[in-house]
């Protein structure tokens, strides 16, 4: 019975038929292409990007030296060094992350518990050598500078679920 089945459809060219029906489909319907370097699509607020370090409205550094981003990191991508201010509090002297070793996995985001250092909404971030992904406190400074809007307003919309 198969036999006559496979036959039939080879005979009738069923197949192709429904091949050419499903292309005669989609040919029509609008095309979904982006114009990738002028239009960009929706990132979600949960998005990892470029590592960035934040600081408070009145231009402080957020980032107090606990550490724990460094002790949580599974790559182990970041370095910091702390001492101790006159006013008795601790501030980073350096803080390096190897962009090279990072998986992106967002611990160091998640262990903050002063949302200094997180991963924003930036992707184009190739680079021409390996020296240009070692990030240092100034760049991570500037990232957070320059993303600051858009890192506090997803982290606004994503603040019921943490």
């Amino acid at each position: 019975m198969a036999f006559l089945d496979r036959g039939a459809r080879a005979v009738l060219l069923s197949e192709l038929a429904a091949g050419l029906w499903l292309t005669l489909r989609h040919m029509f319907k609008t095309p979904v292409t982006v114009n990738y370097p002028y239009e960009k699509g929706p990132l979600s607020p949960r998005f990892r990007g470029e590592h960035a370090l934040r600081r408070y409205p009145n231009g402080e550094e957020r980032c107090i030296a606990c550490k724990l981003c460094e002790a949580v990191c599974p790559a182990l991508a970041i370095t910091i060094e702390a001492e101790p201010r006159e006013d008795g509090s601790r501030r980073t002297t350096r803080y390096d992350i190897d962009m090279t070793k990072c998986i992106y996995c967002g611990f160091c985001q998640e262990a903050c518990p002063v949302d200094a250092i997180v991963e924003g909404p930036n992707f184009e971030f190739a680079t021409e050598t390996r020296e240009e992904l070692f990030y240092d406190k100034a760049k991570l400074l500037t990232n957070g500078d320059r993303w600051e809007a858009e890192i506090a307003h997803n982290l606004a919309i994503d603040a019921p679920y943490r």
